[in-house]
């Protein structure tokens, strides 16, 4: 799934190429991707492109009338392409799920694609952004100047879940999923499941500097490249995510991998628990 730093990085590119230009045509190619009607897409036609901003994993293209929002979910992606077809495209069942197109010769513009059969990625034509539950549920931005160490102390006070999802809560923190999640834990040297309204003062410096540092070195890193190489920028930079059997690079330990019914969280347990593997309770069903 994109998230922060990905989005980010797309919501660059996506300003570097579409403000001030005019929005020809917004074609969706998939019915169950829209999930606004009022303003219709027609709207944004005609329209042109005042700003690209990013809300949590949220991308929203804002026009001196309506705003395209959308989330690209689990297995979304956006393509810019330089020159698109001015016939728009046939509805079916591969992986486009809107096309729009800009005003010029060109016709240049972006795809969003959805790979796979569990469709969830999500397009809103809203006056206001906040017209979006997902957006107006948000908590706050981790990169924003506002999430002072003393704001995100606060987050954490009492909490009675695992540290884990806490991070990935949206409503909580905006922008963290699976992936960033696992990186900030192995650098901030945390397991995954401690609570977190049980971390002592140090550790939740050490977890908010780890955050901020993860989530701004991949940012970094992402900022530049094409959004085709997007998604593989952000694997090259993963140290514990996706990686289980491979060494820790910081340690040399094997990274562990503990699984769920729709998502798997990866860690070293020489950097974070203390060399003590967690329990994966599928994979102790499976061997009994």
């Amino acid at each position: 799934m994109p998230e922060l730093p990905e989005v980010e990085a797309l919501a660059r590119i996506l300003a570097e190429r579409a403000v001030g230009r005019q929005i020809a045509r917004v074609h969706p190619a998939a019915v169950s991707v829209l999930k606004t009607y009022d303003p219709p897409l027609t709207d944004l036609e005609g329209r042109t492109v005042t700003a690209v901003r990013r809300h949590g994993k949220f991308l929203d293209l804002a026009t001196d009338g309506p705003h395209l929002v959308f989330h690209l979910a689990r297995a979304g992606w956006l393509r810019w392409r330089d020159g698109l077809p001015e016939a728009p495209p046939r509805p079916g069942k591969g992986p486009l799920a809107l096309r729009l197109r800009l005003a010029g010769p060109e016709g240049a513009g972006f795809d969003l694609t959805e790979a796979g059969t569990r469709k969830a990625l999500s397009v809103y034509c809203v006056r206001d952004p906040q017209e979006v539950e997902g957006i107006a549920r948000l908590g706050p931005d981790p990169l924003a100047e506002s999430m002072t160490l003393e704001v995100f102390a606060g987050l954490l006070r009492g909490v009675r879940h695992r540290i884990k999802g806490v991070l990935r809560d949206q409503s909580v923190i905006a922008g963290i999923g699976n992936a960033y999640s696992d990186e900030i834990l192995h650098a901030a040297r945390m397991s995954p499941y401690r609570l977190a309204g049980d971390l002592t003062e140090e550790e939740v410096t050490r977890l908010y500097e780890a955050m901020g540092t993860t989530l701004r070195d991949a940012v970094e890193r992402s900022l530049g490249s094409a959004a085709r190489d997007l998604k593989a920028e952000k694997r090259s930079g993963m140290r514990v995510h996706g990686r289980t059997g491979q060494p820790c690079p910081v340690c040399g330990d094997m990274v562990r991998e503990v699984s769920f019914a729709d998502s798997s969280l990866q860690y070293c347990p020489t950097c974070q628990t203390g060399g003590k593997p967690l329990a994966d309770r599928r994979l102790s069903r499976l061997l009994k």
